[in-house]
């Protein structure tokens, strides 16, 4: 039985109404709990939890100091396209948008390469693309990362699901881990945000993970999109999913990430969903208690105030110095962005305001520095 049909035996309706219904006392329960189950992470991101989330905050910082020490690890990610053939109606890429595509080459891969090593010492790298299979698939992924592969210690890949066979693939050229956001978990409305191309079929994308697993990655990121549908359910939904996978593959490393939905050009997408600082800190705090090893990441879609204040209450991960157009470092200039960033600060002010509070950062993975030292 893969995650499809776990999934299948839960209603959306039934967990939404489920978690609303969690009281004051289900809270304390799933805050002194030594181990917290999904029905004690259904009560920690309920409106009944609002009122304990600075305990949930000092809990959050102290299982994160214990399992990672005050270290915030930095990465950057390194856009190769904005070609994509869906139609996502939240998405700058999306197939309908009017807005010049590009995939870069292997000369203007190195530049952004040479571009991104200006910056700060960089030692994990995300390659993202749009969905563009045909252009742009597992041929074209492996010849990039086996060129950038000199050049850094750990490389993540976000682009369309593959092939069991095509990770494995991947990962005998140097990948290290994948990042899918599945958008949003509500199978019945899916659909309405994905009504064409390889990503509307809602079955291929969920069962994307399982492939992952299979093919023995590093590391699987997952995600939900806030602002498609009720954020409570759906990180629900998400928690469920971590731990099917966590226990199918327990070998595999885990890291998680809620994106909001941020203005882009193109069709203009309003939210039917707004999370609110104080909401994404629940979150946050909540798959924090929940996983106290679990890799939690902030990109720059957050403003520098949110992820200023939450560096040391649970993140392990905050990208720096972002862009999000192909060719963004050096090779064009922000006119293909798929969406507009929130902290446009350089990595050295960032690097600055870990180090304010107390923390350090490391530009490596620390997980392959652990294999290294062995």
């Amino acid at each position: 039985m893969d995650f499809n049909d776990l999934i299948s035996q839960y209603s959306w309706e039934d967990i939404q109404h489920k978690i609303y219904r969690s009281t004051t006392e289900d809270v304390e329960r799933a805050l002194n709990a030594s181990h917290r189950s999904l029905e004690h992470f259904m009560a920690l991101i309920s409106p009944a939890a609002e009122p304990y989330l600075e305990q949930m905050a000092h809990l959050s910082r102290y299982y994160t100091q214990q399992r990672f020490g005050k270290t915030i690890q930095f990465y950057i990610p390194l856009y190769l396209t904005n070609s994509c053939s869906n139609h996502c109606i939240y998405c700058g890429f999306s197939y309908n948008n009017d807005i010049k595509r590009v995939i870069l080459n292997e000369e203007q891969i190195m530049q952004e390469v040479k571009a991104i090593k200006a910056l700060g010492d960089f030692q994990h790298i995300l390659l993202v693309t749009g969905e563009n299979p045909r252009d742009a698939g597992v041929e074209y992924l492996e010849k990039a990362i086996r060129l950038i592969k000199p050049y850094f210690q750990s490389i993540s890949i976000e682009v369309q699901p593959l092939k069991e066979e095509e990770y494995k693939r991947l990962c005998e050229a140097g990948l290290n881990a994948v990042y899918c956001y599945q958008e949003t978990y509500n199978k019945e409305r899916y659909k309405v945000y994905h009504p064409k191309g390889m990503k509307s079929k809602y079955d291929w994308r969920l069962q994307a993970f399982d492939r992952m697993g299979r093919a023995g990655l590093h590391k699987i990121g997952l995600g939900v999109l806030i602002g498609l549908e009720d954020w409570r359910t759906d990180v629900f939904m998400m928690a469920t999913h971590l731990r099917y996978l966590q226990k199918q593959y327990w070998q595999t490393k885990y890291s998680i990430s809620f994106p909001r939905i941020r203005p882009h050009q193109g069709e203009h997408f309003q939210p039917n969903v707004v999370m609110h600082d104080k909401e994404l800190a629940q979150v946050l705090f909540a798959f924090r208690l929940f996983d106290p090893d679990l890799e939690i990441t902030l990109s720059t879609r957050e403003s520098k105030e949110f992820r200023d204040n939450m560096a040391t209450l649970g993140v392990t991960s905050l990208s720096a110095g972002s862009k999000t157009d192909p060719g963004g470092y050096a090779v064009y200039k922000h006119e293909l962005e798929q969406f507009i960033i929130n902290d446009a600060r350089t990595p050295d002010e960032v690097m600055a305001m870990v180090k304010k509070r107390g923390y350090e950062v490391v530009w490596k993975d620390w997980d392959l520095a652990l294999q290294t030292d062995s």
